[in-house]
C-alpha cells in the first residue's frame, strides 16, 4: 500500500494551523497583565503561516481516501511537529532558552504528562503559562480528534485518524459517525472544563489561576501556575473539586455521557468503571488510615491527601498536595506500583489503563481452570459478554511491550548518572504520563537535573505512553515502510 504523502502533509499543515491559532489566543493574557507579546504573537503567526504554506501547497490531491497507515503517519508526525513548534513561545521569551529543555516542557505538555524543568514557575510571564497549559487541554482530548469532528466538511472519512489517536479496545460508540463521536467528546470536555472553572472561582481562586487548573485538570496534565502545584492552596473545597474533576476526566468519557443522560444503571454495570472506583476509595481509605496512625494530622486531612494523591497518580494527571514519598516506604512502592494503573481507557488519563487490568487478571484465573477443563470453552468476559482472543492476545502483547520498555528505559537512563530510584520513577512517570516520580524526580523536585540524553529519552517515552505503545512502534516495523 502506497502512501498519500500530499494528504499527509496536508493534514499535518492544517494541524500546525491550528496550533497557531491557540497560541494567538493566549496574546490577551500577555496584554492584561502588560507582559511583551511578541513572543506569543511572532510564534502563532510562524506557525500558522508554516502550516497554512504546506497546506495550500498540497491542498489539491486527486485521492481524499485516508488509509489506515496514513492515519497512524499523521498522528505521530503531528503530535512531533506541534510539540517542535509548541517550544517557540518559549525559545522566542527567553522562558526557556535551550531548545531541549523547551521541547522537553512542550512534548510534556500535550503528552499531558506534567513533567517540568521549569525551577521558578511563578517568575514565567502569565501568557506563557497559559501557553503551557493550554498544550496539556489541546493534547488532552487530542487535537486529533478536534481535526476528525471537522475531516467530512473536506470529503475524507477520520475512521483511521481517531482509532490511531485513542486505540483502546473495542470502544462503545455513543454514534455511529466518527464524526459525531468527536463533536460529542469535545461538548463534554469543553463543558466540564467551564465547570470546573466556575467551582474554583468560587473557591477563591483568581480566574487565570481557576482557567489554568480547569484546563490541565480535564487533561489529566497537572501543570500549575503555583510552584507548590496544589498545595499552594490551603483549600479542602478547592483540593476536593480537583479531586472530583480528575476523577471524572479519568473516566471513560462515554460513561460520562451516560452519567449526563441520567442512566445510572448502565453506568454502575461497566465493569471498568466499577473497578476503577472501586481501586480508588479503597486504596485511599487504606492508605489514609496509615497517613493518620504516622503523623496524627487529623483523619479528614490525612483522608484528603490520600484521596488527592491517589486519585492523581491513577488518573496520571500529576498534581500534589502532600509528598507521597516522605510517607512510609511501603506507601511509596504503593504509589510507585499505581504508576503502572492508569484510569479507564476512553478517557484524558494515560497509563496502562485498568480494562486491560482486569482483562489480564481474567484471562489469567481462567487459564488455570482451563489446565484443569483443557476440553471446555471458558472465554474471558467483560460486561457479561465474551471477549475475542484476538482482543486478550492484544492485551497481553501491550502489558508485555509495555514492561519491557520500561526495563529498557530505566537501563539507559541509568547511564545518565541518576541513582535507581530516580530512573524508576522518571521512565514510570514518563511512559505513563504522570508527571511526579521518585528520587530526585519526586513530587516536590522537577527534571531540570536531567541530562540532554536522558530528557530525549523521556521525551520519546512520552509520545509512546501517550499513543499507546503500538502507533509510534508501528513507524519502527519494516513492513509498515513496504508497497503492497
Amino acid at each position: 500500500m502506497r502512501f498519500n504523502y500530499k494528504l499527509i502533509t496536508s493534514f499535518t499543515g492544517m494541524l500546525l494551523v491550528i496550533n497557531g491559532i491557540f497560541m494567538l489566543l493566549c496574546l490577551p493574557f500577555s496584554i492584561y497583565y502588560d507582559e511583551p507579546i511578541y513572543s506569543l504573537g511572532l510564534s502563532g503567526l510562524i506557525t500558522a503561516v508554516f502550516g497554512s504554506t504546506i497546506w495550500y501547497l498540497t491542498r489539491n490531491n486527486e485521492s481524499r481516501e485516508l488509509k489506515k497507515k496514513d492515519g497512524y503517519l499523521i498522528v505521530v508526525l503531528g503530535w512531533v511537529s506541534m510539540s517542535v513548534f509548541g517550544s517557540l513561545p518559549y525559545l522566542i521569551s527567553g522562558s526557556i532558552p535551550d531548545f531541549t529543555n523547551a521541547f522537553f516542557e512542550t512534548i510534556s505538555g500535550y503528552t499531558t504528562t506534567g513533567a517540568s524543568i521549569l525551577t521558578d514557575i511563578e517568575a514565567v510571564d502569565k501568557g506563557i503559562l497559559f501557553w503551557r497549559s493550554l498544550t496539556q487541554w489541546i493534547g488532552g482530548m487530542g487535537i486529533i480528534v478536534l481535526v476528525v469532528a471537522i475531516l467530512p466538511i473536506l470529503g475524507i472519512g477520520g475512521m483511521q485518524l481517531f482509532i490511531a489517536e485513542a486505540p483502546g479496545i473495542s470502544p462503545d460508540k455513543m454514534k455511529p459517525r466518527i464524526k459525531d463521536v468527536a463533536k460529542r467528546l469535545w461538548f463534554i470536555y469543553l463543558g466540564l472544563t467551564l465547570t470546573e472553572m466556575v467551582l474554583l472561582m468560587m473557591g477563591g481562586m483568581t480566574f487565570y489561576d481557576a482557567i489554568n487548573h480547569s484546563l490541565t485538570t480535564m487533561a489529566t496534565g497537572g501543570f500549575s501556575t503555583k510552584n507548590a502545584s496544589i498545595a499552594h492552596y490551603d483549600s479542602p473545597y478547592i483540593q476536593y473539586v480537583i479531586i472530583l474533576f480528575m476523577f471524572l476526566a479519568g473516566t471513560n468519557f462515554t460513561i460520562t455521557y451516560y452519567g449526563f443522560k441520567g442512566r445510572f444503571k448502565k453506568v454502575w454495570s461497566n465493569e471498568e468503571f466499577r473497578n476503577y472506583f472501586t481501586i480508588v476509595i479503597a486504596l485511599s481509605v487504606c492508605i489514609a488510615f496509615f497517613v493518620f496512625s504516622d503523623q496524627w494530622e487529623g483523619f479528614e486531612k490525612s483522608f484528603r491527601d490520600s484521596l488527592f494523591q491517589v486519585v492523581s497518580i491513577v488518573t496520571t494527571t500529576g498534581y500534589v498536595t502532600a509528598d507521597y514519598t516522605a510517607w512510609a516506604p511501603f506507601l511509596t512502592v504503593i504509589f510507585f506500583l499505581l504508576m503502572f494503573l492508569g484510569a479507564s481507557a476512553g478517557s484524558t488519563a494515560g497509563g496502562i489503563k485498568v480494562i486491560r487490568h482486569t482483562l489480564l487478571f481474567k484471562n489469567s484465573f481462567l487459564e488455570m481452570k482451563r489446565q484443569l477443563h483443557p476440553s471446555a470453552v471458558m472465554p474471558v468476559r467483560l460486561n457479561g459478554k465474551a471477549v475475542s482472543r484476538d482482543i486478550t492476545y492484544n492485551v497481553l502483547a501491550f502489558v508485555m511491550i509495555y514492561l519491557l520498555i520500561f526495563g529498557s528505559g530505566v537501563f539507559l537512563i541509568s547511564f545518565t548518572g541518576v541513582d535507581f530510584n530516580t530512573a524508576l520513577g522518571a521512565v514510570a512517570t514518563s511512559l505513563g504520563n504522570i508527571g511526579p516520580g521518585l528520587g530526585s524526580v519526586g513530587p516536590i523536585y522537577n527534571f531540570a537535573h536531567i541530562s540532554d540524553f536522558g530528557k530525549w529519552l523521556l521525551s520519546f517515552l512520552m509520545l509512546l505512553g501517550r499513543l499507546e505503545l503500538f502507533t509510534v512502534l508501528m513507524l519502527f516495523n519494516p513492513s509498515f515502510w513496504k508497497k503492497y
